[in-house]
């Protein structure tokens, strides 16, 4: 059975969702310089605009934002504390590319290498890290593709801690979006570390590399990278009154590139873009008939706040259309997925939500279910 159902708005904040199709690009089309990229919005959970998104590529040292994620799982697990001295190893101390230069015979806590890690962009630090919390980098970088399979991050492989360039090391745009989201959604009290502008360790003061963070008071995050085989990259996120926008930017020619590339990405984002709530979770969107239970309609909805992202002034062509199996026979459990609302843009499905029990009825009694059953002999 299908019916369309009225939509009406309002706006509240929701972490990303799981991956979503993307909507019709605005009238302005953008020309992004780099290898690969991906404009994503984090109350509606969608792409706005991308380009060899699913493409593999070297991640550099965006590989430490996954190094970064399975150490906040470890002090949440509390495997690890801020405070704990870390012995730093001859691996550690002799890492090669950026380091903030931690010293074999000198402990640092794990909060300092943390710091090291995101500021500095410290191998060093990554090394130290994966071998306080794994014993090994081998083990940690295990611990990373277990968290890169979770997150859905199907074109992923870490070899390392670092991102130092390896055979068996690659990502895309679209996985490395699902890991900045994730960070944000998952470790609030940590994602401020990804807005200092500088650290200073063993005397030595390092800036951060994301140069937006000077230019774009909006932009509060996250993490460059550079190799000579990915190029200059960078994910940023920026937020604006209640709405966040992620942005990759993968293989730029230089580091004034990938700073560019980025606030435009973002700019074209927050620009034509509006993001809107279009049903609040857990409020009654229809009743529909439920066959031998103690009630004979069963209210239903959505299990979180259902957020949009569409291109200016298109709202009014956004229409919803639900879809549910009838006979539908108690008992239902809340939460109970019942059906299908699949949102329409001029005539192409953009996306699809489950349709849920917002309440839970249990079966009738034997003459309810005995009326019932000859009712639906003849309907």
């Amino acid at each position: 059975m299908r019916r369309l159902l009225p939509i009406s708005l309002c706006l509240l904040a929701l972490p990303l969702a799981a991956q979503q199709p993307q909507f019709h690009a605005p009238p302005q089309t953008l020309s992004v310089a780099a290898k690969s990229y991906i404009l994503a919005d984090l109350q509606s959970g969608q792409v706005l605009v991308s380009k060899n998104a699913h493409e593999r590529v070297d991640p550099a040292s965006l590989t430490k934002l996954m190094t970064a994620y399975v150490v906040f799982v470890a002090l949440y697990q509390k495997r690890v504390t801020l405070t704990q001295a870390v012995p730093v190893s001859t691996r550690a101390w002799r890492a090669q590319g950026s380091r903030m230069f931690i010293e074999p015979k000198k402990p640092v806590t794990v909060d300092e290498l943390i710091r090291g890690m995101i500021v500095q962009s410290g191998n060093d630090a990554s090394i130290a890290l994966a071998e306080a919390v794994s014993g090994s980098e081998e083990a940690f970088a295990q611990a990373m593709n277990k968290e890169a399979a979770r997150m859905g991050m199907k074109n992923t492989r870490f070899a390392n801690s670092t991102g130092l360039p390896d055979p068996d090391h690659y990502t895309t745009a679209y996985d490395l979006a699902l890991l900045a989201t994730a960070i944000i959604r998952d470790f609030p009290e940590y994602y401020p570390l990804y807005s200092l502008k500088e650290y200073t360790y063993n005397k030595i003061t390092q800036a951060n590399r994301n140069r937006l963070l000077w230019l774009d008071p909006n932009v509060d995050g996250m993490k460059t990278g550079h190799t000579d085989a990915a190029g200059y990259c960078l994910i940023t996120s920026a937020r604006r009154g209640q709405r966040r926008l992620v942005a990759v930017v993968m293989g730029t020619a230089s580091e004034s590139a990938r700073a560019m590339e980025s606030q435009r990405l973002l700019n074209y984002g927050f620009q034509f873009y509006d993001t809107v709530r279009l049903y609040p979770g857990e409020r009654e969107v229809v009743a529909i008939p439920l066959w031998k239970g103690a009630q004979d309609k069963l209210r239903t909805g959505f299990g979180n706040d259902v957020y949009f992202s569409l291109p200016r002034h298109q709202t009014d062509k956004l229409k919803a259309r639900m879809e549910y199996k009838q006979p539908l026979l108690a008992p239902v459990a809340a939460g109970q997925k019942v059906g299908t609302v699949k949102f329409m843009l001029e005539g192409k499905q953009v996306v699809e939500h489950p349709l849920v029990a917002l309440e839970t009825v249990s079966a009738a009694n034997i003459f309810g279910r005995a009326w019932d059953s000859m009712r639906l002999l003849f309907n």
